[in-house]
């Protein structure tokens, strides 16, 4: 069974800085996809970084430059660096992975995180 808790999210002021964690267990990082996706009240699910399993990581226009998403395949650990958070950055931040194809992952994740929460405000 394929389980995937976040960790890490917070308040924080405009400009500053988290780092999100995703725990996976039962499922392998280098056999699929992986990423993070938000959801503000109110507003769509959006996609903001893939990883794939070779490697190559992709980022939604509205975070590039500031989020890295990395991964730590000993500790089978997933991450998320967050830097210059805006208070537009607030929303509940979801872990996902899928070990399909890219039309999968994109359309629907197989399996998710139960989410947290990040809040930047002054």
């Amino acid at each position: 069974q394929v389980q995937l808790v976040e960790s890490g999210g917070g308040s924080v002021q405009p400009g500053g800085s988290l780092r999100l964690s995703c725990v996976a267990s039962g499922y392998t990082f280098s056999g699929g996809w992986m990423g993070w996706f938000r959801q503000a009240p109110g507003k769509d699910r959006e996609l903001l970084t893939s990883i794939a399993r070779y490697g190559l990581a992709t980022y939604a226009d509205s975070v590039k430059g500031r989020f890295t998403i990395s991964q730590d395949t000993s500790k089978n650990t997933l991450y998320l660096q967050m830097n210059n958070l805006r208070p537009e950055d607030t929303a509940l931040y979801y872990c996902a992975a899928d070990r399909r194809d890219r039309v999968a992952w994109l359309l629907q994740p197989e399996y998710w995180g139960q989410g947290t929460q990040v809040t930047v405000s002054s």
